[in-house]
């Protein structure tokens, strides 16, 4: 936030479009795969998160304070996790919580897609750029709007695939992997936030060996074009 505010110094209405575009995308796409999460494992039988109220697509009910903040702050931030006990799941522990964990990142594939449809069909135009918001339509403006859901939702679902503990990507290669190398895997799973943690600080202190950012915007790259 800290940089857009000196880069949007001279036009503060740039600053509040892209503030607007970029809270609404995150704050929708947190919602829908935290939703998916919980919809899914109620489907499957446990409905634990749905006892909790987390089988909704309000924002209120999936947006962690704290990750909320920090994802403003540094660009980098969490939605309040979907409690599932995978052993109320009908399919097993190991393909239920497969089947649950890969909800969340489908679902926001599929809610870019969703958003996309009217800028692929030329139905909408986006503005083409933060400094002619001023002279922007409203429709012009909604595609801007549209444009960085497909981005941000594109982003949220290659990282949590990504197969690093606590992320969704590690449940699903558990899930996939035959018996001994899933056992294998889940047992590193106590690594998995140093080793998350570490990436992220990498990409901040050391922008050159920044692993984590070229294998996001690689593969988000690829999916963005197939999309939109």
């Amino acid at each position: 936030m800290l940089r857009f505010l000196s880069d949007f110094s001279d036009n503060p209405s740039a600053l509040i479009a892209y503030l607007a575009a970029f809270c609404v995308a995150f704050v929708t796409g947190i919602a829908f795969h935290e939703f998916s999460h919980a919809w899914t494992a109620n489907e499957l039988g446990d409905d634990t998160a749905k006892r909790l109220g987390r089988v909704s697509l309000n924002p209120i009910r999936h947006l962690d304070p704290l990750g909320t903040l920090l994802l403003l702050l540094i660009g980098f931030g969490w939605g309040k996790p979907t409690p599932v006990n995978p052993y109320r799941l009908r399919n097993g522990v190991k393909r239920g919580n497969l089947m649950v964990a890969a909800a969340g990142p489908l679902s926001n594939f599929f809610f870019a897609a969703v958003a996309a449809l009217p800028l692929k069909l030329g139905l909408i135009d986006s503005v083409a750029s933060f400094e002619n918001i001023r002279d922007a339509s409203g429709i012009e403006v909604f595609g801007l709007f549209l444009l960085f859901t497909v981005y941000i939702n594109v982003l949220l679902g290659v990282f949590n695939l990504i197969p690093i503990a606590p992320l969704d990507g590690f449940k699903v290669a558990v899930g996939v992997l035959p018996g001994q190398l899933s056992r294998e895997l889940d047992n590193l799973s106590k690594w998995g936030p140093g080793i998350l943690m570490t990436l992220i600080v990498l990409s901040w202190v050391a922008p050159q060996y920044n692993v984590l950012g070229w294998f996001l915007r690689g593969v988000s790259r690829v999916i963005i074009d197939v999309i939109v």
